[in-house]
């Protein structure tokens, strides 16, 4: 058996970001690995855009067409059929609505190993071991597969897609595959999305992350100027969360939100685990914390010590003058 499969999930005709940052990882652990990445595609897409997952890892995009693919149970029966035809090693998927069901249906199918709220890919003695959070977020647990068919769930935004992501079109490959009777029977009557005010910081750009060490709530204030001046937006740990300093929606961490931005700013964080699993993966990690030995900076890309309520101000003054 050889081989990953990657979903790459469409919503409203575009591929989610989340889809393509997993196929980039999936190509750069499969390079390792030395197994070649495909995409499962379920719905309508024309052949330029399919193609075009080949810049981000993809070598074949499997398109499965004919049919409503607006649930899981049809992309069980077609991601399966895929299967049974290709013999993939490892099927992955992102952690959707959609997504989420479909592993876990297409796990019973295959009688395969599944792992959900996976952080981390790597190989460990060629095979894929997935790194998730365990023991009340205090560690991160390697999961490795004893079955023949390994399907994973990853994080949602746990993997960011490169801007300037370039390579070979992947080739297209057609099909409609048979669906179950359930899968037909099944159908989605409309979609109610739930009310969400202010920016999602699951989009942003850049993002201002305030922890304990702002001191109390009102401190928050210097995370909303500099985020303001920056054009970002304000995170928070779930210390200050739990502790209504910070609304839920802007919670970043194993309990939170996983975000992926340019820039993130740590400010008074310290660096705990489960919040480090949820932002790991920003582009520029700049933390500011009065102290040195803060776990935050051993992955931080740059670190400044010393007392946030002088830096971030000034930071924010001299960024306002800059633009």
């Amino acid at each position: 058996m050889g081989g990953i499969l990657v979903f790459a999930e469409l919503q409203a005709g575009t591929f989610t970001k989340g889809s393509l940052g997993l196929l980039e990882a999936a190509r750069d652990a499969g390079a390792s690995l030395g197994l070649t990445v495909d995409a499962a595609v379920c719905g309508a897409i024309d052949d330029g855009a399919a193609a075009g997952l080949g810049a981000h890892g993809a070598v074949t995009v499997h398109v499965s067409e004919g049919h409503a693919f607006d649930h899981a149970q049809p992309v069980v029966d077609a991601v399966a059929d895929l299967q049974a035809r290709e013999g993939y090693r490892y099927v992955l998927f992102g952690a959707s609505i959609v997504g989420s069901d479909a592993a876990a249906g297409l796990a019973v199918r295959l009688d395969a190993g599944l792992v959900i709220d996976a952080v981390e890919l790597h190989d460990e003695g060629g095979s894929l071991v997935t790194r998730r959070s365990g023991l009340g977020d205090s560690v991160l647990a390697h999961c490795a597969f004893t079955s023949a068919v390994g399907v994973v769930v990853v994080r949602s935004n746990t993997y960011a897609p490169a801007e300037d992501a370039a390579g070979s079109p992947a080739a297209v490959r057609r099909s409609t595959p048979a669906l179950s009777a359930h899968a037909l029977a099944l159908r989605v009557t409309g979609h109610e999305a739930a009310e969400q005010g202010g920016v999602d910081i699951g989009e942003a750009d850049v993002l201002v992350g305030g922890g304990r060490g702002l001191g109390k709530p009102e401190a928050f204030a210097l995370c909303e100027a500099l985020a303001g001046a920056l054009g970002g937006a304000v995170a928070a740990t779930r210390a200050v969360v739990d502790a209504g300093w910070y609304p839920y929606a802007s919670q970043v961490g194993q309990t939170g939100k996983t975000v992926t931005p340019k820039l993130y700013i740590a400010v008074g964080i310290s660096g705990a685990i489960q919040h480090k699993v949820g932002m790991q993966g920003s582009g520029t990690i700049v933390a500011i914390n009065k102290d040195a030995n803060a776990p935050i900076f051993d992955f931080a890309d740059l670190g400044v010590v010393g007392d946030l309520h002088a830096i971030v101000p000034k930071l924010t003054e001299l960024i306002r003058a800059r633009g």
